[in-house]
């Protein structure tokens, strides 16, 4: 077992190379006795869900320069919160966000619960989410694991096993490091030096305050861990999204499904998405024309070829969706893809 003074090495770096991050307390604000809010650790977590930090911080600063508290959160309406999130991804994540914010805005008196247990009762909070918020915001000594911290712990062990197989050693080698004082500090510490010094490609062992006790340094295969299992290939889906516009210039748009992906977001009225180019299903009578470029996006789990229907002028009302005025039309609050095909179509003119 490495020792565990190796936590109060990585603390010492980190009191003195911390990230400014706006959710973020700096350790020297902790050490003056400054709590962070429950509530900014708990929005950057869930934002912070496979999307990387240099995207989350305007989202992070829009979201809570708008809704500054959890109650003011919980108040907003849903194609508010939804507009906001746009662009953002994932958006399962901002309608667990409502959800976790009513909850706690309603139902347990604004606050968030102080342990990781209870934390992960909440709608929308995993095990890594309720551990981060119970250890930065609580000082709960919960081991916390991400992308990160697996890649330290795989190279300090020289551990081999390829993940996702060697998730649960990993977390049991990050336990063991997890010190019952300043485990928040620690836990974003080990997340800062997978970030910042043992990266993925080209980490800078030379100025590591672990690299004395580096396994996988002493090995030399610190730039081959953590290794992976191979990666299966993405399928790609077809599908026709219809831009019917009206002589007013009002577009039609639907809401999607709750359920699923792009859930409870406006997009364009289309087909389903599968492997074969479905049968045109438009949402309006109207003189639709094919347009020859296709708009392409990749969501987690496969490739998205849409093929793109415009219809100008249009006057007779839609079977799907709804017109929304030119005035009130914002594509910025379109999903990316949603807005991809915007884009295409506006150049086009």
């Amino acid at each position: 077992m490495k020792d565990p003074k190796l936590n109060q090495d990585l603390l010492a770096w980190y009191d003195r190379n911390a990230r400014a991050m706006p959710w973020r307390t700096p350790p020297a604000d902790r050490a003056a006795g400054v709590r962070p809010d429950p509530y900014r650790v708990w929005m950057s977590e869930v934002m912070l869900q496979q999307t990387t930090v240099a995207a989350v911080k305007s989202y992070f600063e829009k979201f809570t320069q708008t809704w500054p508290t959890v109650v003011d959160l919980a108040n907003a309406e849903d194609a508010d919160v939804m507009a906001a999130w746009a662009g953002l991804g994932y958006y399962a994540r901002a309608r667990n966000l409502l959800k976790c914010a009513r909850v706690v805005a309603f139902e347990m008196g604004g606050t968030f619960p102080p342990t990781h247990d209870a934390l992960l009762k909440l709608p929308g909070v995993g095990p890594y989410t309720a551990a981060a918020i119970a250890a930065i915001a609580y000082d709960e000594a919960a081991v916390v694991v991400d992308g990160n911290v697996e890649r330290v712990m795989a190279r300090l062990h020289d551990v081999h096993t390829p993940l996702p197989t060697a998730k649960a050693e990993l977390t049991t080698l990050a336990a063991a490091l997890t010190p019952a004082k300043r485990p928040g500090d620690y836990a974003q510490a080990v997340m800062d030096l997978g970030a910042t010094i043992c990266t993925p490609r080209n980490p800078a062992c030379g100025i590591c305050p672990w690299n004395h006790a580096c396994d996988a340094r002493a090995s030399g295969t610190q730039t081959e861990l953590p290794k992976k299992l191979p990666k299966t290939p993405k399928p790609t889906r077809r599908g026709i999204a219809y831009v019917a516009i009206r002589g007013d210039g009002a577009v039609l748009l639907e809401q999607r499904p709750d359920k699923g992906l792009l859930g409870g977001m406006m997009g364009w009225p289309g087909t389903d998405w599968a492997v074969d180019l479905p049968a045109p299903a438009p949402p309006v009578n109207a003189d639709w024309q094919m347009q020859n470029e296709q708009v392409r996006h990749t969501f987690t789990h496969f490739h998205l070829v849409l093929d793109i229907a415009v219809a100008r002028d249009v006057h007779t009302p839609p079977t799907r969706g709804a017109f929304i005025e030119k005035t009130a039309f914002k594509p910025s609050g379109l999903p990316t893809v949603m807005r991809k095909v915007w884009d295409m179509i506006s150049k086009s003119g």
